[in-house]
């Protein structure tokens, strides 16, 4: 089975007159006003609230939380066999996740 990776469009840039009218409206929104430096300085990561991320995963809308940097998975480049890529991404989606898992077992880990 083939995955395609999913492209995203392409916007064109707005032109000089879209920009400005964009840049109007945020400044005319009194409910939604551009943050200031001094709003990004009080920002907080939504982990710091642990009920929305509860309520935002429970609805699908927010991801796994952080991992510590210890736990991390590291980046790294490795040539295979075509067979074995093959058969690894026989099953699909999770490949990667499949092939680390019977490293480990290979390893005893």
């Amino acid at each position: 089975m083939e995955h395609k990776r999913k492209l995203r469009p392409v916007l064109a840039p707005h032109s000089a007159e879209e920009e400005a009218e964009i840049n109007r409206g945020i400044a005319e929104d009194p409910d939604n006003p551009e943050w200031t430096d001094a709003d990004f300085a009080r920002a907080k990561p939504v982990w710091a609230f642990p009920e929305l991320v509860a309520v935002l995963q429970h609805h699908g809308k927010l991801g796994r939380p952080p991992l510590a940097e210890g736990e991390k998975k590291q980046r790294v480049t490795l040539y295979l066999d075509p067979d074995v890529l093959t058969a690894l991404k026989a099953d699909g989606k999770g490949w990667q996740t499949r092939a680390n898992a019977a490293l480990r077992k290979a390893l005893g880990l």
